[in-house]
């Protein structure tokens, strides 16, 4: 059996999903964080390659295909785009969508661009935005900066219906950064942010912030923050390392006390992600960052929003406690909301995950936009 190089990525792509069907190889690839479906056909002893139809910006997901033949099912959505299945004959590339979901707000004013920010150490981060069209660069939008740099997860253009109605639709603008952590370029780009080397993944994340204030899309009184998990702790180092940056930082269901992480619930088993510290070694890098650890007084803190549940079996709620008694002490203005449902996800019930998500985009348009 001889084997042949169908497809090498670049730096800059990764292939997320793989299937075959009966003459192509069929390959879900992203290309600087854009997903399109590729179909590769062997030709005369080598590999050709053609795209089937997609959208630009967009995240895809390959489905089933056909027993015999070429036909595939694959899904692309966009930020402003809802999920769309397509049909397609993967050697002709002829595509139909056989099904759409409906738009859940109204997103023909807005327009999404991909930016570049750079990082500490020259690295290049890139990062979407999502705005109205047309709108000034004059410092003055309300802009909401997400990102998450971990585990290997990566941070692609999705359909958010809540981001889109109680965000965008009012006039709000939108980023998402590709910080190292993530599995945007690969394993590479998760190992480069595992362990002692932290402190890349904030730093990429605050090197967007300052792009989009350098650029004048947004300035520091008009600029939140918004992470959950182990985002709630890039949250956390966001707001103790540069406080002057934002005016909102939303801080859910965070790990905060980095010191103690691996004797609450499931810590144990992210020692590979964050280092142990009960080695001396390890504790001296994760306590240069850890957030509970490194809140001081005498700093102009922005006014930060801590939520958390009651029932999180992940992320114990004792992290967001802590961090918002240590704030009191401080005596820094705070807001803290505890859901007593719907553990780690927070989506147990649909009215509390409501009331939820009203609390986080009350808080957002209070203190970002012009009143």
């Amino acid at each position: 059996m001889t084997s042949s190089l169908i497809f090498s990525p670049s730096a800059l792509q990764s292939v997320d999903q793989l299937t075959v069907t009966d003459h192509v190889v069929v390959a879900a690839v992203y290309d600087n964080v854009r997903g399109g479906v590729v179909a590769f056909r062997p030709t005369g002893g080598a590999w050709t390659k053609a795209a089937l139809p997609g959208l630009p910006n967009a995240s895809v997901s390959l489905g089933s295909h056909a027993d015999e033949g070429d036909q595939i099912f694959y899904s692309v959505e966009g930020f402003t785009t809802p999920t769309q299945l397509k049909l397609a004959d993967a050697v002709s590339g002829a595509s139909e969508t056989v099904k759409a979901l409906p738009a859940q707000f109204e997103g023909g004013n807005l327009e999404v661009e991909q930016k570049v920010a750079t990082s500490k150490d020259g690295t290049k981060v890139p990062y979407f935005l999502i705005h109205p069209k047309g709108h000034k660069h004059d410092g003055s939008n309300p802009t909401l900066l997400h990102a998450y740099g971990g585990f290997n997860l990566s941070k692609l253009p999705v359909y958010d219906p809540l981001i889109g109605k109680l965000w965008l639709e009012k006039g709000g603008s939108y980023a998402v950064a590709n910080i190292r952590g993530g599995g945007e370029f690969g394993p590479a780009w998760h190992d480069a942010a595992l362990k002692e080397h932290r402190q890349r993944a904030f730093d990429d994340y605050f090197a967007v912030a300052e792009d989009l204030i350098a650029k004048k899309i947004t300035s520091p009184r008009h600029l939140g923050a918004y992470g959950r998990s182990n985002g709630g702790l890039l949250m956390g180092v966001a707001l103790t390392q540069r406080p002057e940056l934002w005016n909102a930082v939303v801080v859910e269901s965070p790990l905060l006390d980095m010191i103690r992480y691996t004797v609450l619930p499931a810590g144990a088993s992210w020692i590979g992600e964050y280092g142990d510290p009960a080695i001396p070694a390890e504790r001296a890098w994760i306590e240069a960052y850890s957030p509970y650890q490194n809140l001081k007084a005498g700093v102009n803190y922005p006014l930060a929003y801590i939520t958390t549940s009651t029932k999180d079996d992940r992320v114990h709620p004792g992290h967001a406690r802590k961090f918002a008694a240590r704030l009191d002490d401080l005596k820094v203005d705070h807001l803290y909301f505890e859901n007593t449902d719907g553990g780690h996800a927070n989506g147990a019930d649909p009215r509390s995950n409501a009331r939820r998500w009203a609390l986080h985009y009350t808080y957002l348009a209070r203190q970002l936009r012009d009143h």
